[in-house]
């Protein structure tokens, strides 16, 4: 599912295509990406150039001309995606957003307490403005003629985003696992293409089990940094030599980092990694199409660390071979299967006049998404 972020098997374990009967088989789809690094680092200098010109005015012609490229340049069965969105409705959100930040600020250094009570109408107001970005960002969003959708309302978002979460605190974090297969379930459960609702599947014991693991491996991964420092510390020691000594003590620093960054890589990417292909093994599109995900989380490791270092080394110069290349690995670790009534898709929103609540999600601009 294109931006707009229960489990069975392990991320390294390779999951059957799905099974069905004989009259509705489903049938793999191309699913492919276009784009290039040359290509993208001229748009993206451009819109880097022109938004310090223009003090982040321009900011927001940036990211329609930057998920034009990418959607553009991604392709389904022959068919590529469209980005729908203007400049001006991203402006507008960006600059409301401006607006009750300056707000907020001010009345904040007035008064700390009527600083608190804005804080606490913006949390209120957290779960309306999710279930408006989401909305927004599926509804500009387009595959053959026909737009997504999300149907997610205040009363689910506001348990989903800020009941549940703090609930966990007490439980200390306990049901964790529980809530973001919950929270899950509802980005999916409300999200449609055209007329057609995802209907996901997740497992909770899947959720659990991946956290289980990843506390593990984390456990496992800081032991084995506090033997490597220890090692690096030891041979540090016995060196002979004032001018030695310091040569080592230099080095620490980046041994220390470099191991640092192993590890939040690891770490970070075998959960992604797990999550997702559950998420995606476990999800149909109704009577339109299913999916398969096979994210190998050392490969995601190396592939978010390796740009990570790339964007550091090149003081940020890096970022469109970066974006280019994760793309590439995301299309190229999922696998689309049709179904029969692919070609059934009504795009009901084309006959749906505007109102109000539209307009309101049309003004903000907060991204959400699934892992």
């Amino acid at each position: 599912m294109t931006n707009p972020n229960d489990i069975s098997a392990t991320p390294l374990e390779q999951s059957a295509p799905p099974q069905h009967s004989q009259d509705s088989s489903p049938e793999k789809v191309n699913f492919d990406f276009f784009g290039k690094t040359g290509e993208f680092f001229g748009i993206w200098i451009v819109n880097v150039l022109l938004s310090i010109v223009t003090l982040g005015i321009y900011s927001a012609w940036a990211k329609v001309r930057t998920y034009q490229y990418f959607y553009g340049n991604t392709e389904i069965d022959g068919h590529r995606f469209t980005y729908l969105a203007t400049p001006i409705q991203i402006l507008k959100g960006r600059i409301i957003a401006v607006v009750l930040f300056v707000l907020y600020s001010v009345v904040s250094s007035v008064s700390p307490a009527a600083g608190g009570v804005f804080m606490l109408v913006l949390i209120i107001a957290t779960p309306f403005l999710i279930c408006a970005s989401l909305r927004f960002n599926l509804r500009m969003t387009s595959y053959r003629n026909v737009r997504f959708n999300f149907t997610g309302g205040y009363w689910q978002a506001l348990v989903n985003f800020i009941l549940l979460p703090i609930l966990s605190v007490f439980t200390l974090y306990l049901l964790m696992p529980w809530v973001l297969k919950r929270i899950d379930q509802f980005l999916l459960e409300n999200s449609q293409y055209g007329d057609k609702q995802f209907q996901p599947e997740l497992s909770t014991g899947h959720y659990y089990k991946t956290a289980i693991l990843t506390v593990l491996l984390t456990i496992g991964l800081l032991l084995m940094f506090a033997v490597a420092m220890s090692m690096i510390l030891g041979v540090g020691l016995s060196l002979s030599g004032l001018e030695q000594a310091s040569a080592s003590s230099a080095l620490l620093p980046f041994f220390m980092f470099a191991i640092y960054l192993a590890i939040i890589a690891i770490i970070s990417a075998y959960y992604q990694a797990s999550i997702r292909n559950h998420v995606f093994d476990s999800t149909e599109l109704e009577d339109v199409a299913e999916f398969k995900s096979s994210y190998d989380f050392l490969s995601l490791a190396w592939l978010q660390a390796s740009n990570m270092v790339a964007l550091i080394a090149s003081f940020g110069l890096a970022y469109p071979w970066t974006k280019i290349r994760k793309a590439r690995y995301v299309v190229e670790h999922t696998e689309i299967y049709a179904l029969p009534g692919k070609d059934n898709v009504i795009d009901h929103l084309t006959e749906t006049s505007s109102s109000i609540g539209d307009e309101v999600a049309n003004a903000f601009d907060i991204d959400v998404a699934l892992t």
